[in-house]
């Protein structure tokens, strides 16, 4: 995740629903994909749901996608998501049990 603002002020608090992440990396500046993924710490990152991006900065997370569904992530100042600083992800159906929908109950009503 990449902070672009050159005037803001303030970092920003991003938060994912439905799990936990890893910080793997973050840094100053704009990330360059050749040379900060080999300062990653994948060895005993630091485990959150939310993280602050820093301003002009960026941050690196990692996670095991493994429970389906659609999942909110968002910047937790209230304003920024109202100006597009938020997104979902899709997690789709994994091929073990634990890691599939279950199907609707047969008494849901339909739409």
């Amino acid at each position: 995740m990449q902070g672009t603002s050159i005037l803001g002020a303030e970092n920003h608090p991003l938060h994912l629903h439905g799990f936990n992440f890893f910080v793997v990396g973050e840094g100053f500046g704009n990330f360059d994909p050749i040379h900060d993924p080999a300062n990653f710490n994948l060895v005993d990152p630091a485990e959150r749901n939310t993280v602050g991006v820093p301003v002009a900065g960026w941050v690196a997370i990692r996670f095991l996608a493994d429970n389906p569904g659609v999942w909110f992530m968002h910047c937790h100042l209230e304003v920024h998501t109202s100006w597009g600083l938020k997104m979902a992800w899709v997690v789709l159906d994994g091929v073990l049990p634990n890691q599939r929908l279950l199907p609707p109950p047969a008494d849901l009503p339909k739409c």
